[in-house]
């Protein structure tokens, strides 16, 4: 008789179905990840601009400008680029629930080893206990228990035999028994590979992007409205001001062939101010604030494979989580044996030795699991927990026994063993059968289920799973007693939702548990409150129309009896009612809504395809990482607002200078070089220097911002108005008040170099004064400790160029009185951003 496939089939199979191989996720090379990256909404703007500025080179001689977007742009996107690289090939590494396993195949009428890589359709293959199913498939003899949870949700074993149910998924896995199987579809055809393919779809879009599309709009405006200032108050100053405003003298100017020269500078001067008014280094901060905290996050167990999922992370309204593994071990424990007359014995040695003897005898047959060599081998979950209960009693077996294993219809396993027949399985299934109990001194009784009923719904609340052990014997049905097993709580998951909790953030648990087993975890875990919480079951929760949710949605705290589809519609219910969600997963079913989400965890002992469709892997399964997650993501958005006060306060300052300074007769006071120093601070060591700022842990205190709050709130436009008008106002005195010239040694070199000074010094000083709304400009500053040294860096620099930069920097030195008077002056701003402090109270989310 033929079994399996000859070569030449195989040949014919492959080219007409294809191979087993699902398609690697595509890996983003170096060069598309820069194309990507100029997708982000300022480095548009910095493109332009950079476009314009060539366009205009051969009449622009400031191309240190030029040079600095430049700069800005190069560096931004090469930060980003070998971030997000390294961070996709760490996650590479950490797929390693795909790899090519060995399955038995028929090949040519004999049983061969070959890579699941190489199956065909048509293929038969032999499946034993233990085995991962490798390919859809149809069983075609033998029978079965196969856990499906990874696709399914659902923690049951399903028996597949011949008969019934005899349809395999790749992925899933063979618990017990033994079967001979026929390939059906392999690779992208099968379940498992459509919702790989699934899962591929775009994401929406962050919530910092959205934020910074808006923020590049008002930047445009800022540029245009500005650039029309100054143009405007260049031309009237030189053909009003400069024509003492003669009416006939304008005239004459205006039709006069010079006008030209005037009207094209002009138009130089228009495109100057409006790549002035761009933040150039905020792009680079962004990439350089994300990519810092990834390195910090791998060192708490969190791995994050897109930048961007960090940001959204400290946004999330909403974290919808299951329960198995996340907020439990995931690791079942036989914690109890109940006897019959309901006497609770923690330990099995406690039991009277007859009682005892049947009790042994009835687990370590009726189970799925086997002992050997001081080892549980083999088995459900379940079984094994069992085991484990009584494994100090544990005896090898005789051969003369017939076990049955779990059926999912009758919810039970039986074994005949001695002329008795012991029974195992769900107890709403059995108790309705006895008639009869054994006490604890091996007594048969007449039976109360009334009672026996009662005192397993006092157990199920706690969120106790409970097991009925019976015999039937001498046509009697005899209840034996109860199994209490737990899925023990994680002592770290109740820390990580008090954190989440407390940062205002609801969280929504998931799961294929009964209703009231779901609750009572819930409880413990703090989810759900009574009087309060709701929970619906997979089925309530269906026959709700969206209205009836969209009303009831806050409250609801538990889905029971979850189906996957379940996690997608409620995803999306959310995200429609303006929430930003967050989602745990592990399993190929929970795929789709981890992409749907704003942001999804997959966990660390997940699927493959469950951390391909996710933002961030946990590693340690564990809540409190992405109670983490979420406080570094929202110390990302604090910093990057810091930064964007920061330079936009420089930027509004020579805004500000530009429109007023022909009107009073200053031109550009600082020379080329000496602007591109002032560039590398605002942008390459500002940026660096930003992106370091501590995660403190009142961060997770405070309630999750708005989605449609804009990156720069009244607090920052004020903050930026009065920094950046103060220091322009303090330009502005210091170059034109006399008196000033009387402090300062006048000479023209000497007194542009304390200009120079003057204007970097006020920049360091409102880079300490934008870190923090405190007062004490220094609070925290030694939990960035970059911070400090970069702006020591600088001023030593500086120090250091004011007396040794000659006719590079244009600077030829300062006595110490005047730089001691030019020190004084530019610290005045931390007095003026005291005041501010201590006037406006209310800090907008941006406190230190």
């Amino acid at each position: 008789m033929k079994i399996g496939l000859t070569d030449k089939e195989v040949e014919i199979n492959k080219n007409k179905y294809g191979t087993n191989e699902l398609p690697n996720p595509k890996r983003r090379t170096i060069f598309k990840l820069i194309i990507e990256s100029f997708g982000d909404p300022i480095i548009k703007i910095l493109l332009i601009a950079l476009a314009i500025k060539i366009v205009f080179l051969f009449k622009d001689y400031n191309w240190y400008e030029t040079l600095g977007i430049l700069i800005a742009i190069f560096l931004a996107t090469l930060i980003s680029t070998l971030s997000e690289y390294g961070s996709e090939e760490a996650f590479k590494k950490l797929q390693d629930d795909n790899k090519d396993i060995i399955v038995k195949t028929f090949r040519n009428n004999i049983l061969t080893n070959i890579k699941s890589s190489n199956l065909v359709v048509n293929d038969v293959i032999l499946l034993e206990s233990g085995d991962i199913v490798p390919a859809d498939a149809k069983l075609i003899e033998g029978t079965i228990l196969v856990d499906e949870s990874m696709l399914t949700g659902e923690s049951k074993l399903k028996e597949k035999n011949i008969n019934k149910n005899n349809k395999l998924y790749k992925g899933t896995i063979c618990y017990e028994g033994k079967a001979t199987c026929i390939i059906s579809s392999v690779g992208i055809n099968t379940v498992y590979g459509n919702i790989a393919k699934e899962i591929s779809e775009t994401k929406n879009i962050s919530p910092l992007k959205e934020r910074l599309t808006q923020l590049s709009k008002i930047i445009n405006k800022i540029g245009y409205i500005g650039a029309a200032l100054v143009v405007t108050s260049y031309l009237f100053s030189i053909i009003v001001i400069g024509n003492n405003f003669n009416k006939e003298l304008i005239i004459k100017y205006i039709t006069n062939k010079n006008i030209i020269n005037d009207l094209i500078y002009a138009l130089t001067l228009c495109v100057t101010t409006i790549v002035v008014a761009v933040p150039e280094g905020l792009p680079m901060m962004i990439t350089l604030v994300l990519s810092s905290n990834m390195k910090r996050l791998i060192k708490n167990n969190v791995l994050v494979k897109k930048m961007i999922g960090i940001e959204t992370a400290g946004n999330i309204n909403y974290l919808l989580t299951d329960k198995t593994g996340t907020i439990t071990k995931g690791k079942l424990k036989c914690i109890n044996y109940i006897t019959g007359d309901l006497i609770k014995y923690k330990n099995i040695s406690q039991i009277n030795n007859d009682y005892k003897n049947i009790i042994i005898e009835s687990l370590l047959y009726n189970s799925s699991s086997t002992y050997s060599s001081n080892e549980i081998i083999g088995g459900n979950t379940t079984d094994r927990a069992i085991l484990e209960y009584i494994k100090d009693y544990i005896y090898e077996k005789k051969n003369n026994y017939k076990y049955i294993p779990f059926n999912s219809d009758n919810k039970y396993s039986e074994v005949f063993i001695n002329n008795h027949n012991y029974i195992k399985g769900a107890y709403d299934k059995l108790l309705p059968l006895c008639n009869y109990y054994l006490d604890h001194n091996n007594n048969y009784k007449k039976i109360n289920k009334n009672i026996i009923n009662s005192y397993i719904k006092s157990l199920t609340t706690k969120g106790l799973r409970v097991i009925a052990n019976v015999e039937k014997y001498d046509n009697k049905v005899i209840f034996l007693g109860l199994i209490v097993i737990k899925d023990e709580i994680r002592k770290e998951s109740i820390e990580g939702l008090k954190r989440i909790t407390k940062a205002g953030i609801n969280t929504i648990m998931i799961t294929g548990d009964h209703n009231d087993t779901a609750i009572s975890i819930a409880k413990e875990v703090g989810i759900y409150e009574d009087n309060k919480s709701i929970s619906l079951t997979s089925k309530e929760f269906n026959d709700l129309s969206y209205e009836e949710l969209y009303n009831i949605i806050d409250n609801v705290k538990v889905i029971s009896r979850a189906m996957p589809s379940d996690k997608s519609r409620l995803v999306s219910l959310l995200q429609q009612k303006g929430y930003v969600v967050g989602m745990t997963g592990d399993g190929v079913n929970d795929a789709p809504a981890l992409k749907k989400a704003d942001v999804g965890f997959s966990m660390g002992s997940g699927t493959n395809v469950a951390k391909e469709a996710s933002d961030i892997v946990i590693i340690d399964n564990n809540l409190l990482s992405i109670s983490k997650a979420i406080l570094f993501g929202r110390t990302i958005f604090k910093s990057i607002r810091k930064f964007i006060v920061y330079q936009l306060s420089v930027n509004f300052c020579a805004l500000a200078l530009s429109i007023v300074g022909p009107f009073i007769g200053i031109n550009t006071p600082i020379t080329i070089t000496q602007m591109l120093w002032l560039n590398m601070i605002m942008d390459t060591f500002a940026g660096l220097a930003f992106s370091f700022e501590p995660s403190l842990g009142k961060y997770l205190d405070e309630k999750p911002i708005s989605k449609k709050e804009p990156v720069i709130n009244k607090y920052m436009y004020l903050e930026i108005a009065v920094n950046g008008l103060y220091s322009a106002l303090l330009c502005i005195i210091f170059l034109k008040l006399p008196l000033i010239k009387e402090v300062v040694n006048d000479s023209n070199k000497y007194f542009m170099t304390s200009y120079f000074a003057l204007f970097i010094f006020l920049g360091i000083f409102n880079a300490f004064s934008s870190r923090t709304s405190s007062i004490n400009i220094f609070k925290n500053i030694r939990l960035n400790k970059p911070f400090l040294f970069i702006y020591i860096f600088i001023f030593v620099a500086q120090i250091f160029i004011i007396y040794y930069g000659g006719s590079i920097f244009g600077t030829y030195g300062m006595s110490l009185h005047d730089l001691l008077f030019v020190l004084l002056l530019s610290t005045s701003t931390i007095l003026i951003n005291t005041l501010r402090k201590l006037y406006i109270k209310k800090d907008f989310n941006l406190q230190e």
